[in-house]
């Protein structure tokens, strides 16, 4: 102003979009809002201008998320969590749902007149159980379109003064204090799809030395399953392309090929506990303790002991997450012994079946790596011991076939 106060004040940098209206006035958008600044003469335009300009031609850096993802997977990755339908679905979830809000009001003390972190914050429902809980104030950080419906949801629920929502990456964005608290919903198929894990990791350099994550832990489990009718379905869906007059056109050159596609495709499913053959081995992701780049690549050995004979098809996986709080610890599970979830369980077929008896082992690994399309090709080796018959798979988490 005339008297040398500041009545606005933005940050600007190589990605803010602007444009001139009439002489002296500028259009710029900042994050999911506009603003219509108006020069009083044509020299603070110029300089306004002219600091943008400066701005647009420094080098920009990557950050830690763009360069680990494709610019086109991330663009649908954002359209879709963009979606109110997509949130409707995850916050219908009751067992996602009312488990993170018991882990939250349950756990008060933790929260109560606190600083809390909320990555991904979607509608911002996990905010509120914050503020619910007694938070003092709690940054909900979006990098999708939802923020804005997000802040909405805040200032008409009046807590404009509890809750601040961040349009940006976590990776990209800026808080003006340290937290107390993380809390994130950041679980995927199969636990690590979409790699948001590593945003929720990412997230710790915001994070006091003894601050708390909720969740706080993850164990991933793995048992051999039986399923001839899975098996075969899998292989009556490539038997299309066998066909040699379909509509006049020979498709069976083909076939390998979608035998072969077929199979690299994870089974989001729910199946009966009777069809593993084994008890299960489990991997644990320790929030509080593993770096961004422990996620890169992720290897799990297993031994199973064979409780019963049988054709071994594949590998069926699920999650569990722990809230570990001051007052109690709660569990997030989605086993199939457990009430069904939106993450299901997944299953992985091998190539070739592998018979065992009961009693024999059943050795091998699996292997995750990380892709730039958020999320990990999976590779599959396994082996009898008694009588060294192998099998295995590579298979694309990207790319899951829903039954």
């Amino acid at each position: 102003s005339a008297d040398g106060v500041c009545v606005f004040k933005c940050l600007v940098n190589r990605s803010t979009e602007y444009c001139r209206v009439g002489k002296q006035s500028v259009l710029i958008t900042l994050g999911y809002k506009s603003a219509l600044l108006q020069f009083k003469s044509q020299v603070e335009y110029n300089a306004f201008s002219n600091a943008l300009k400066v701005c647009g031609s420094q080098k920009k850096e990557k950050s830690v998320f763009s360069q680990r993802t494709d610019e086109a997977s991330a663009v649908q990755y954002f359209q879709f969590y963009g979606c109110l339908s997509q949130q409707q679905n995850m916050m219908q979830d009751f067992v996602r749902t009312a488990t993170y809000h018991r882990a939250i009001l349950q756990n008060h003390m933790d929260f109560k007149d606190k600083v809390v972190l909320d990555v991904g914050c979607g509608s911002g429902i996990l905010s509120f159980f914050a503020v619910q809980a007694g938070a003092r104030k709690v940054y909900a950080v979006e990098a999708s379109s939802m923020a804005r419906y997000a802040e909405l949801l805040v200032r008409s629920n009046n807590l404009s003064d509890k809750i601040t929502v961040l349009f940006g990456k976590i990776e990209e964005v800026s808080l003006p204090e340290n937290v107390d608290v993380v809390i994130s919903e950041p679980m995927g198929y199969m636990l690590f799809n979409e790699r948001m894990l590593e945003s929720y990791l990412h997230s710790k350099k915001w994070l006091k030395s003894n601050g708390m994550m909720f969740p706080t832990y993850s164990d991933i489990h793995m048992a051999p399953f039986s399923d001839e009718h899975l098996y075969m379905e899998h292989y009556s869906r490539a038997n299309f392309w066998y066909q040699e007059c379909f509509y006049g056109v020979n498709l069976f050159s083909l076939r390998n090929a979608a035998v072969d596609e077929y199979f690299q495709q994870p089974i989001v499913d729910t199946f009966d506990v009777k069809i593993l053959m084994a008890r299960t081995v489990k991997y644990t992701v320790n929030f509080l303790e593993a770096d961004e780049e422990d996620l890169h690549r992720v290897e799990i050995p297993f031994i199973f002991q064979m409780m019963q004979s049988g054709l071994i098809h594949g590998l069926a996986f699920w999650f569990d997450v722990a809230f570990v709080g001051s007052q109690v610890t709660v569990w997030l599970s989605t086993a199939p012994t457990e009430p069904l979830t939106h993450w299901y369980q997944v299953r992985c077929l091998l190539q070739t079946p592998l018979f065992a008896k009961e009693g024999e082992t059943l050795s091998g690994k699996v292997l995750f790596v990380a892709n730039k399309r958020q999320s990990y090709d999976i590779q599959i080796m396994a082996m009898v011991d008694q009588t060294g018959l192998k099998s295995g798979n590579v298979l694309d988490l990207k790319n899951p076939f829903f039954r």
